[in-house]
């Protein structure tokens, strides 16, 4: 996946290609070269993950002056 088709794909779409691709992994009787292409697939998929959560966590930072704190829940 480049990085122009991942900008056009959001962080769910790519989650549910990955999960798709466990599902198939997990259900199927694959053979090693088909089980190593859904391999290598769910790992630039989870790569593309990674740099969305990064680019949004920077974002975040940026509007917050690098200011963030825990979330604190209502007990």
């Amino acid at each position: 996946m480049t990085n122009k088709s991942s900008k056009k794909q959001n962080l769910t779409n790519m989650l549910d290609n990955l999960d798709a691709i466990v599902e198939q992994m997990e259900s199927e009787q694959l053979d090693l070269e088909k089980s190593l292409t859904l391999f290598e697939k769910g790992i630039s998929i989870i790569k593309d993950c990674q740099t969305l959560l990064t680019q949004a966590e920077q974002k975040v930072k940026l509007l917050t002056n690098n200011k963030l704190t825990d979330f604190k829940t209502e007990e």
